[in-house]
């Protein structure tokens, strides 16, 4: 079936309503509707501020739909995907105790339940099943809230994305959590080719047993909606036959596909008051709204947001946080992602993926997309800005960002930026003291390179001056500018930069972002064309100059600390080494960087304190899918490609391990070739295998013990 023609600017609006539903829902999950009414009224807009909470989260909605859906990619596309393949990219992607899930604990959290079995050898559906688990706890809601993703990359083929969702959802879930999975995926597929909401439904129950539970209620809604029309009234009749005191479980699947099929029905097709209803109608908010929000995105497109009541896009700002093993894909946005499942999709349909801008990062092609740049929140020495997308003003696309200057002059400039890794110290800390803690590594380094096209207005009325610059971690954590040098523009011109961040002193950046100043009075516009950048890092990561003992104790300056992944046992106390890490059972990673790098050196100081092996990783994806050099306790050094659990080794040799000295180790990777070396000595070399591990960030490796790291240096190959 070829693609749609709005197939890509449909996948974006099925991701903007997935996100904007779970904000939405997130700040009062799990109110009953008495405690809604009384406390918050009609949910007809975000209440994040009526509830002291930030808008943008990080939550399991959001993290598990973007996440769980990359098996399709990392096992290159395969036709046969199944649940022992999806249970795998648990086990790479998530980070125990730690990322995506709620973890509370065996026989109480259903995620968590299955992430112990996948861990322990049980693969899927086997992990996930009542055989194993129990009815219970196979069927609760988690199976549906994370199934968004197969739909997204199989437009107008329901059944494909139903059987999808059934591979994914038994991973963890079993029995009626499978069939409203699928309803949900079913629906959400059909919906590209579709408009008719019941007609969507009869695809939908098409694909499930006609004796389900989920199949008899669908029906039954569909009566209540035809004979009581009062939305209220009808959410009585299903707390009283389908409520949490018949359907038992922290969050069973059943109450909440009701209140999402009812919301649907009771909708009218709009979206702001079907997220009104399925909102104030309690339980599993942010689900429910989640996957209701993305159906309807789907549906009915941008439009369907934009014109349906207040401005639900504009606070978002296209704004998304996936905290996983994949530390570089962490502080994201809603383009991105929205790229990356039409790229999927079109090669699951035997078509050229689409390529905006040259690749670049934030290009900006959806109507309305902002990709997360607003304007920078600092007030001393800022004018006002304002950015909204506009067609025009692109060299190779359709769409560019406008930013409008208020107020320059006058020792007042303009300065919009976006996120690529964690804000701020104090966002940090929030999600840390959260249920869901935002895990990150920086997207962009010292040593790369930015590119970005500038386009001044020609009725600006004078000159502008106009840099790129970063924001990156400084002193105390302070968030200190550092920028290119500026450019005169001329009204009407137009400037592309190229800019190498300069060395940090191993600090993370932050924020990239756009300043533009004049001499004088100005009001006027500057269109952004793209924004992207290139190479490698050129950057060594160690100690801070300003990290003192003060700062250990006050928790300070310590967010260099956090650019780096923890998928350790131990690692966040403060120690003399830069990198004192333990890992007490199987190979733990220290991860950071991004998955696209390749043609780089790594060199790391390894100090073995009592280890089964230890030693640097490269082209790392995740816990699970790295390629590694190891140095051995049995006195070896050994070259592997790990992924999910088959390890391969590409070379060895004898190498006698002291524990307690330093051994100055250096990988690097190009093209697919590994060259690893020991205190300036070659000591093996390797292919990566076809279809292997050719990118990615880089790891400190250590397996059961204790190893120290003073500084980690990168540079291009």
């Amino acid at each position: 079936m070829a693609l749609q023609a709005d197939y890509a600017e449909r996948v974006y609006a099925g991701v903007l309503g997935k996100i904007i539903g779970v904000y939405l829902g997130r700040p009062f999950e799990g109110w009953p509707i008495e405690m809604i009414d009384e406390h918050l009224g009609e949910i007809n807009y975000y209440v994040h501020d009526m509830l002291d909470v930030p808008l943008v989260v990080t939550d399991d909605d959001i993290s598990g739909t973007f996440t769980f859906v990359r098996a399709m990619e990392d096992y290159h596309f395969k036709q046969d995907l199944s649940a022992r393949d999806i249970g795998r990219t648990w086990l790479n992607y998530l980070i125990e105790e730690r990322t995506v899930l709620w973890w509370g604990g065996l026989g109480n959290s259903t995620e968590h339940t299955a992430y112990l079995r996948l861990k322990n050898g049980i693969d899927g559906p086997d992990s996930g099943s009542i055989a194993t688990n129990g009815q219970v706890v196979a069927e609760q809601i988690g199976s549906q809230i994370f199934i968004d993703g197969w739909a997204l990359i199989h437009p107008g083929d329901p059944e494909r994305a139903a059987h999808l969702a059934a591979e994914a959802s038994m991973v963890s879930h079993d029995g009626e959590a499978i069939y409203g999975a699928q309803v949900v995926a079913a629906m959400e597929a059909q919906a590209f080719v579709e408009n008719d909401l019941n007609k969507l439904i009869d695809t939908a129950v098409s694909f499930i047993p006609g004796d389900s539970v989920i199949y008899r209620m669908i029906d039954e809604l569909r009566e209540w909606h035809q004979k009581v029309p009062d939305w209220r009234k009808g959410r009585e009749l299903i707390a009283e036959k389908y409520g949490y005191d018949t359907y038992g479980g922290n969050c069973h699947m059943v109450p909440n596909h009701a209140l999402i099929i009812h919301a649907l029905l009771h909708g009218d097709d709009d979206f702001q008051k079907s997220l009104m209803i399925v909102n104030t109608c309690g339980w599993d908010t942010d689900c429910n709204s989640g996957n209701v929000g993305c159906l309807l995105g789907i549906k009915n497109g941008l439009a369907g947001i934009e014109e349906s009541g207040p401005d639900w896009r504009g606070p978002v700002a296209d704004r998304i946080l996936l905290p996983t093993a994949d530390g570089g894909n962490a502080v994201t946005d809603a383009v991105t992602q929205a790229t990356r499942l039409v790229n999927v999709g079109a090669r699951l349909a035997g078509e050229e993926p689409p390529v905006y801008k040259n690749g670049a990062r934030y290009h900006f092609s959806f109507p309305g997309s902002v990709q997360g740049f607003q304007e920078d929140p600092a007030r001393d020495s800022v004018g006002v800005s304002t950015v909204r997308n506009i067609q025009g003003h692109s060299e190779s696309g359709d769409r560019a960002l406008a930013i409008r200057f208020r107020g320059m002059g006058l020792g007042k400039n303009s300065r919009v930026d976006t996120d690529v890794f964690v804000p701020d110290r104090e966002t940090h800390a929030y999600f840390a003291n959260r249920g869901y803690a935002l895990y990150a590594s920086p997207a962009l380094y010292a040593g790369q390179t930015v590119k970005a096209r500038l386009e001044a207005c020609p009725h600006n009325g004078g000159n502008l001056m106009a840099c790129l610059y970063v924001k990156v971690f400084g002193q105390d954590d302070k968030l200190e500018i550092v920028r290119s040098d500026c450019v005169e523009m001329q009204p009407g011109g137009v400037h592309v930069f190229e800019w190498t961040i300069p060395d940090t002193g191993g600090s993370p950046v932050a924020k990239v972002g756009l300043e533009l100043c004049s001499d004088k009075a100005l009001n006027g516009y500057a269109f952004l064309d793209y924004l992207t950048w290139d190479g490698v890092p050129d950057t060594t990561f160690r100690i801070p100059d300003s990290f003192t003992r003060k700062n250990r104790f006050q928790q300070s300056g310590i967010m260099w600390k956090h650019a780096w992944v923890n998928g350790v046992d131990h690692y966040e106390r403060f120690y003399p080494e830069t990198f004192r890490i333990i890992h007490n059972e199987g190979m733990g990673l220290l991860m950071t960087g991004c998955r696209e790098w390749d043609g780089y050196q790594v060199q790391a100081d390894v100090t073995p304190h009592m280890v089964k092996s230890c030693g640097v990783g490269v082209n790392v994806h995740g816990m699970k899918r790295y390629v590694g050099f190891l140095l051995t306790a049995d006195g070896k050094a050994r070259l592997v490609h790990a992924f999910d659990g088959d390890e391969q080794v590409l070379a060895e040799t004898n190498y006698p391990v002291v524990f307690g000295q330093t051994y100055d180790v250096a990988v690097s990777t190009k093209d697919g070739r590994i060259a690893c070396s020991v205190d300036g000595a070659e000591v093996l070399s390797g292919n990566v295998p076809d279809q292997g591990l050719r990118s990615g960030g880089v790891a400190l490796l250590i397996e059961e013990g204790r190893t120290a790291t003073q500084q980690v240096s990168i540079q291009p190959a």
